[in-house]
């Protein structure tokens, strides 16, 4: 919740920074035309001076927290705690958060579960008034830093469009790894699956329970793996799609190619564009 409220706050700190980087640029010439970029940049270099810099390690911060707290969680608890299974272990401290937040935990609140509550909302506080303190002087030291570069000569459209182009290119690398991990990881998984079952009764099996034992003390069966049903069942849903969608389709497409206003088609077009981008899956997950 912290963590919210401080973006929040770094995104009221942007809105304060654009519009005074924009009017002071306009304050330092007496017309705009003598600013080398319009007066807008001027409010987003600021922006990427004062603001981003302070985003970046509230991400960082949130992100490396958690695990830092729950070493120190467990530091503090007693040695034989700290000397359980590390199955029991997470389970305890996972008792002990769930005790801090006040939502309902596995086992009876004795004593040492609630001192160990305290210790780590303790912690919490603490992290969150560091990340208060940080962020606050960050964000006033690179407003000040950002507001001396701030000149008439400087060209500040080409400073925030290479930056805008770095963080494009940081989004376009990280969707291509993404990409690329998914389908190391299926292909890794899938190699794992066919050492053990194999591809024809894979592909021509008729039965499909994937009701197996994961741990050696569980009970389980071999499980069946058969394809067949997954593959008669993505036609049928298939088919009864394509009987919907392709009467409603075409009939939609011939209204707008040869029916339709132009006021009309000027808005349904872009509309039916934008349904058509999105991916099925989201669709029916929202359906669930």
């Amino acid at each position: 919740m912290h963590g919210l409220i401080q973006l929040l706050v770094l995104l009221v700190f942007a809105g304060f920074a654009y519009r005074f980087g924009r009017r002071y640029a306009l304050s330092l010439v007496d017309r705009p035309t003598q600013l080398n970029s319009l007066p807008g940049y001027y409010g987003s270099f600021l922006i990427l001076w004062g603001v981003v810099p302070s985003i970046l390690v509230l991400a960082l911060w949130l992100a490396i927290e958690p695990k830092i707290n729950d070493s120190l969680l467990v530091d503090s608890l007693p040695a034989a705690v700290q000397s359980l299974p590390e199955d029991r272990l997470a389970l305890y401290v996972n008792d002990v958060k769930n005790l801090a937040s006040g939502n309902i935990v596995s086992r009876e609140a004795d004593p040492e579960l609630k001192a160990a509550a305290a210790h780590y909302l303790h912690l919490e506080e603490r992290g969150a008034m560091g990340r208060w303190g940080l962020l606050l002087a960050l964000t006033a030291a690179g407003m000040l830093l950002g507001r001396r570069m701030i000149t008439p000569q400087l060209r500040a459209m080409v400073r925030v469009e290479r930056a805008f182009s770095i963080v494009l290119l940081a989004c376009s690398t990280i969707a291509i790894l993404t990409t690329l991990g998914i389908v190391l990881s299926l292909l890794f998984e899938s190699l794992r699956f066919f050492q053990r079952y194999p591809l024809t009764d894979f592909l021509f099996g008729l039965e499909w329970s994937p009701q197996t034992a994961l741990r050696p003390d569980q009970v389980g069966s071999s499980g069946s793996f058969g394809a067949v049903p997954l593959f008669a069942g993505t036609l049928l849903i298939s088919a009864i799609a394509m009987l919907v969608a392709v009467p409603v389709g075409l009939l939609s497409a011939i209204y707008m190619a040869e029916y339709a206003p132009p006021k009309a088609r000027t808005v349904l077009k872009p509309l039916l564009e934008i349904l058509a981008g999105i991916p099925t899956v989201v669709y029916g997950f929202f359906a669930a």
